[in-house]
């Protein structure tokens, strides 16, 4: 039996429609190819989106900013001297991207201007930290990428 082009045309196309049905199933099919979402309600996130911006653009002017920083003993964030340190509230919130059962939220509640996250809190990899936090009665919000190894 001989193939002409329009045969081979269509088996190559049915092969190919075949490959990507598998594949899509397959993904779909088996946990370690997890789709989590970032933020479990999306939609109700992206309204305050101008909010957040704000409070980045308020952290962004401030003449000294907080410094986020791994260290020897786990995550260090220090809020500079202008700041007294028993009036910043908030909460910094660590995000692993692989993972979403290893995030937690630290409130911050300062006595002195260095807030100490412990490395044992911590696994290591990729690491993102929000701190949304308010001083005098203005909100801001620093976002950070941290590598724990």
């Amino acid at each position: 039996m001989k193939i002409n082009w329009g045969t081979g045309i269509v088996i190559a196309f049915a092969l190919f429609m075949t490959f990507i049905l598998y594949f899509v199933f397959k993904v779909q099919s088996d946990s370690k190819y997890d789709n989590e979402l970032v933020v479990d309600e999306y939609y109700k996130h992206d309204v305050h989106f101008g909010d957040e911006m704000v409070r980045i653009q308020n952290a962004h002017d401030l003449a000294q900013k907080p410094i986020i920083s791994n260290a020897q003993e786990g995550i260090t964030i220090v809020f500079p001297n202008i700041f007294v340190p028993n009036k910043i509230k908030g909460n910094v919130s660590l995000y692993r991207p692989s993972n979403k059962k290893l995030d937690f939220e630290v409130q911050i509640s300062l006595s002195n201007p260095t807030l100490l996250i412990p490395k044992k809190s911590l696994v290591g990899g990729q690491w993102d930290i929000n701190m949304e936090w308010q001083y005098e009665g203005k909100s801001y919000l620093t976002k950070e990428t941290i590598y724990i190894n």
